[in-house]
């Protein structure tokens, strides 16, 4: 089952919530922590008092007050950048680098959903047409710490969007809607927080990414914490084995030293002409 995630400490985790429950028909099903826990079809919401980031094995608590299989994990939040621009995300968790300012464990990356997440990035831009919001993956960053594989899907970028009845509705929408596709597993390596060349492929080609590494910490790490960090990505991506190296973000020099790491793990690059269209 899908365990989707609300936090009454996020205004926009509310909306989200509170557009799904209008959208179909949920079951009572007992309660979790002190809140009604809400069944539909094959999705499981419950609601949580803490902050999403400190919800710290949210799956194994409700799979131990249910006996209910979780096999994925959604949490419904908010998006907050100093730039305000309207967007819709999705990305996946955990700390790449050796510590946890937002949760989480340091150095530790929950597992990734590659086929869900960059099914619902694709569903998002549909049903978000029109509202005059952006949509975009960000790379991996922050907790909680989880065992089941894990996403957040988002509205942002204020206080001003968080409370929008149109993006709820777009990313009720897109979570009960879309259309998972099974694809060429990667995970993304380069370009900013906003991982915009992984935004744009992922509309365009059969690939499903998992886990990306940003540039500011690949900048910042030496030869062996890069390794260490792609193999851990590689690893908590179900199964993926190629890396999609955003080239132009980087200089051509950076670029082929980082493919030869990439391959002392016994892992391949792979670029836009190695996908088949959409």
């Amino acid at each position: 089952m899908r365990l989707l995630v609300c936090s009454l400490e996020d205004k926009a985790s509310i909306n989200i919530r509170d557009r799904l429950v209008e959208s179909v028909d949920w079951k009572e099903r007992g309660i979790f922590g002190d809140h009604p826990l809400l069944i539909h079809g094959n999705d499981v919401l419950v609601t949580i008092e803490e902050r999403h980031l400190f919800a710290d094995d949210i799956d194994k608590r409700v799979r131990a007050a249910t006996d209910m299989d979780i096999e994925v994990v959604l949490f419904l939040s908010r998006h907050k950048a100093a730039s305000g621009i309207p967007t819709l995300t999705v990305h996946p968790i955990g700390n790449i680098a050796m510590k946890a300012d937002f949760g989480g464990k340091p150095g530790v990356l929950v597992p990734s959903a590659p086929d869900l997440m960059t099914s619902l990035l694709r569903s998002m831009q549909v049903h978000a047409e029109g509202l005059g919001y952006q949509t975009s993956f960000e790379v991996t960053h922050h907790g909680p710490s989880l065992g089941t594989p894990t996403l957040y899907i988002e509205i942002g970028s204020s206080e001003v969007q968080w409370p929008d009845v149109k993006a709820g509705q777009a990313l009720a929408c897109s979570l009960l809607e879309v259309n998972v596709l099974k694809a060429t597993k990667v995970i993304g390596l380069g370009g900013g927080h906003y991982a915009p060349r992984f935004s744009e492929v992922a509309m365009k080609k059969k690939v499903s990414i998992g886990h990306m590494i940003s540039n500011h910490f690949a900048d910042l790490a030496n030869d062996e914490e890069l390794v260490l960090a792609i193999k851990k990505a590689l690893e908590a991506s179900d199964g993926a084995n190629l890396v999609y190296v955003h080239k132009k973000s980087m200089s051509r020099s950076r670029a082929t030293h980082v493919k030869g790491l990439v391959r002392q793990l016994g892992a391949d690059v792979i670029d836009s002409s190695g996908l088949e269209d959409l």
